[in-house]
């Protein structure tokens, strides 16, 4: 017999009613434990990006190409994505404490071994471990917020988790750049790798100790074909995205549609595991019948198109063209890692009271920022650029800070508890998705302009923002389509709960 479908008017305890629900009982360690997960995601999101600053030294040092090196960088986001949803899956399965741990024990001894890599060839080895590391850790972030916190105090918890996922993406350049600064010389690089190890090693102790013991008390077979399904076809989406500086869109291109394909039969198996009563990797109705999951996680994608990218294109405009060190690039930047940071904390606070009108505010805030320093660009002097676009960025990442933890927060609050680590491992599948593409289409636009104007950098820059504008345009629209439709379901509700006083009060009048 089927699972009963998922519905967001359910009495099932596992439904994350904002207040009241059965069973529940807070953890008087919860937020000590929100700390200690917050820290090893950091940690790990930092990884995506910190090490582009780190290449060329790692290159000279080791002797590879450049498209070898790229493997560095591009190795660890491609597993990453890979590992979320499986990973998802398993922290339902068998225990989120117990996946956590895993995963962050693997990453610190990746760390260890990357840091130590005598070799090009080792240093991609243990960076493609690290990354199914991090894909191990992540999920389990979000689920372990959705099974500790309820109400308000769940949506200040996104607020921190959003205002990590931010920070750690926008600040990766500045704190490479620093360990690069601080320990310059041959083999500097390895600093990189080798500061995940204390602070990780202190992390593991305060997770044995603080997160909560015990399954979820579902744990059931794993679906190794829907494993198989999504690995593949997710594979075949993203390789040629992560490849696309060494020409992966020119030799793989043929990729997509098999990946489109793979990920199609994907859907129909996993459709066809919960009509036999099976526990899929990924249940297909958290899009189709679960509220706001589904808009979520496509607004998610088209804004880290652009978020994710724009980090990439600054990198490229002052270290290439204007001739700023790692560091100096890092810190011109800080603006928006800055804004970000306080306005997230801040917009999950405040979730709860506003729901959606929070992103689409945090939207157009970030299309006025990215906007602003688009035209900067072009209209001033290339030796004031960096100063110039402070105030744009720090507006941008005041956006940005509304955009990521309240849409985490409006994605996951229908989700089942049982369903969390999955829910949350696709819905960060989607942000990875949509940042692969954006490191691909933005620098990729960036070269095209470039060799078109000359080597005319900043202009290069603005046609790259351009893409980024485009992709938050398109989360912006998805997002006021939401706004609208919970507005009128609030409406539809509000009459439905009148008529049925109304009805209650006529009853009592006449018996």
């Amino acid at each position: 017999m089927s699972q009963p479908a998922v519905r967001t008017t359910s009495a099932d305890p596992d439904s994350p009613a904002p207040s009241g629900e059965s069973g529940y009982e807070p953890d008087p360690r919860r937020w000590r434990a929100l700390w200690v997960t917050l820290v090893a995601g950091f940690m790990s999101l930092l990884d995506v990006s910190i090490v582009s600053v780190a290449l060329p030294s790692l290159q000279r040092d080791l002797g590879a190409s450049p498209a070898t090196v790229q493997w560095v960088v591009s190795g660890y986001a491609l597993t990453f994505a890979l590992m979320l949803v499986p990973a998802g899956r398993l922290g339902d399965a068998l225990g989120r404490r117990r996946m956590f741990l895993i995963g962050l024990a693997l990453f610190v001894a990746c760390s260890a071994a990357a840091g130590a890599a005598p070799s090009v060839e080792l240093l991609i080895a243990a960076r493609l471990a690290q990354g199914l590391a991090a894909g191990c850790l992540a999920p389990q972030n979000s689920g372990l917020i959705q099974q500790l916190f309820r109400g308000g105090e769940r949506g200040r918890a996104f607020g921190l988790f959003g205002a990590t996922v931010g920070v750690s993406t926008a600040v990766g350049p500045i704190v490479g750049g620093l360990i690069l600064a601080l320990a310059d010389g041959s083999g500097g690089w390895r600093w990189i790798f080798y500061v995940n190890v204390p602070i990780g090693v202190v992390a593991i102790a305060l997770a044995w100790r603080l997160l909560p013991r015990g399954g979820t008390g579902q744990r059931g077979s794993i679906d190794v074909g829907g494993v198989l399904l999504l690995g593949i076809g997710a594979l075949a989406v993203l390789l040629p995205l992560v490849q696309a500086e060494s020409g992966g869109l020119a030799r793989l291109w043929w990729l997509f549609p098999v990946g489109v394909l793979v990920l199609t039969a994907f859907v129909a198996w996993e459709r066809r595991v919960v009509g036999r009563g099976g526990q899929p990797v990924f249940d297909p109705r958290l899009v189709t019948q679960t509220r706001g999951y589904g808009i979520g996680a496509a607004l998610a994608t088209l804004y880290f198109v652009g978020f994710s990218g724009i980090w990439i294109v600054l990198a490229l405009l002052f270290q290439n063209g204007l001739g700023y060190t790692p560091l100096q690039s890092g810190l011109a930047v800080t603006p928006f890692a800055v804004g970000a940071a306080v306005s997230a904390v801040v917009a999950g606070r405040l979730v709860e009271r506003f729901g959606r009108a929070i992103t689409v505010v945090g939207l157009v805030l970030v299309l006025a920022g990215l906007g602003t320093v688009a035209v900067l660009l072009l209209v001033v002097p290339a030796s004031a650029v960096g100063w110039a676009v402070g105030p744009a960025l720090l507006v941008g990442g005041i956006g940005g800070g509304c955009v990521i933890s309240p849409n985490v927060t409006m994605t996951l609050r229908d989700v089942p508890v049982r369903m969390a680590g999955a829910a949350g491992g696709g819905l960060q599948t989607a942000q990875r998705f949509g940042a692969a593409i954006g490191s691909a289409a933005l620098p990729g636009l960036f070269y095209v302009v470039l060799a078109a104007t000359g080597e005319d950098f900043p202009t290069a820059a603005a046609a790259g923002l351009g893409v980024a504008v485009a992709g938050v345009l398109g989360a912006l629209a998805l997002a006021v389509v939401d706004l609208r439709r919970s507005r009128a379901r609030d409406a539809a509700e509000a009459a439905a709960e009148a008529e049925r006083d109304d009805a209650e009060r006529h009853g009592h009048a006449h018996p």
